[in-house]
């Protein structure tokens, strides 16, 4: 098996030291930034997404894969930037005012990163006007809110709200998830998607900029 075969598996295996070595193998052969990135892995976390799907791995599994696609990403990083490698795409993500749950949250940001987006991360308990000054500064394609309790899912309306009221919403597509969250309620307050889970969201996200 080659460098970038074992660096994919170490990811999928949750092995985060030795894909942190293999990242630092694959750039002392030379390899290019961008193939170490996707072959290596954005691939693994793609395989990561399909045995989520179909029942393979669970929530733990995804965390540990996710934890060494990061050590990895981390140590590639400087080589992705120095090589002029551009992110498919960019998501401002957080979870909504009044919520400090940020597990889901966190999967979600780690798996779209692993599907080769820059995601900027606001955290938890995120008001509607930093949702806005995020828009405004990083101006991503996309926008993902997040939340765990029902009291907390009208925020997510009055994100959207906040985004009209700033001339903002038809810049960016928005995104929302968490487990109260259902795709009729994502209709019903005019978001444009909704993600089950982690795996649904990269998916999603990268259906929604290759439109």
């Amino acid at each position: 098996m080659s460098t970038l075969d074992d660096l994919k598996q170490s990811v999928i295996d949750g092995n985060a030291n030795q894909a942190k070595t293999l990242v630092q193998q694959a750039m002392t052969e030379s390899l290019p930034p961008e193939q170490i990135l996707n072959t290596g892995l954005i691939s693994a976390m793609a395989e990561v997404g399909r045995l989520f799907e179909c029942g393979e791995y669970y929530v733990p599994e995804m965390l540990v894969s996710a934890r060494a696609m990061k050590m990895g990403l981390e140590l590639l990083r400087p080589s992705l930037a120095a090589a002029n490698v551009q992110a498919i795409g960019k998501v401002v993500v957080g979870t909504v005012q009044g919520d400090l749950h940020d597990i889901g949250k966190n999967l979600v940001a780690i798996m779209l990163e692993g599907a080769g987006f820059s995601v900027i991360d606001l955290g938890v308990d995120v008001p509607p006007q930093k949702f806005v000054q995020a828009v405004k500064e990083h101006q991503p394609q996309l926008v993902g809110f997040s939340a765990l309790l029902t009291t907390t899912m009208g925020k997510m309306k009055d994100n959207i709200q906040a985004l009209q009221e700033a001339g903002l919403r038809d810049q960016v597509k928005v995104m929302i998830g968490g487990a109260p969250v259902t795709e009729k309620f994502a209709t019903d307050i005019g978001a444009d998607m909704f993600a089950r889970d982690a795996s649904a969201a990269a998916t999603r996200a990268k259906a929604a900029i290759a439109q």
